[in-house]
């Protein structure tokens, strides 16, 4: 299975990519919401994890927007610390609260790929 990860803060991306790894998943990361399109739009994972508030102009709603317009089945954790943005109720989503431990992350990504089996069956 196959995790991108979207998160701004190197620090936190490195902990939580190789917690997911030592879990056995495969995961791709990306710093801003550019880069994380780039991978969206190849279908390349299937899980997103994003930061809300990331630098430039994408920020983590718009990510999973997006990648949802490709896939739109895919389940979608969000992280944020703080968001000066309303939270939107997404389907098939959901959200942590920075600070987080890795291994929170972990059990919300085996807890999302329980659901979505189960819905497609």
């Amino acid at each position: 299975m196959r995790i991108l990860v979207v998160e701004d803060d190197p620090l936190i991306r490195e902990l939580v990519v190789e917690a997911l790894r030592e879990e056995g998943y495969d995961v791709i990361h990306a710093k801003n919401g550019e880069d994380a399109l780039a991978w969206c739009g190849r279908q390349a994972a299937d899980v997103l994890v994003t930061d809300i508030q990331l630098p430039g102009k994408i920020d983590g709603w718009q990510v999973a927007e997006r990648c949802r317009e490709h896939d739109p089945g895919l389940p979608v954790i969000y992280v944020t610390g703080f968001s000066a943005v309303q939270a939107r109720p997404v389907a098939g989503s959901l959200s942590l609260q920075k600070p987080y431990h890795p291994e929170d992350l972990v059990k919300a990504v085996k807890g999302m790929r329980r659901k979505s089996r189960a819905a497609r069956h």
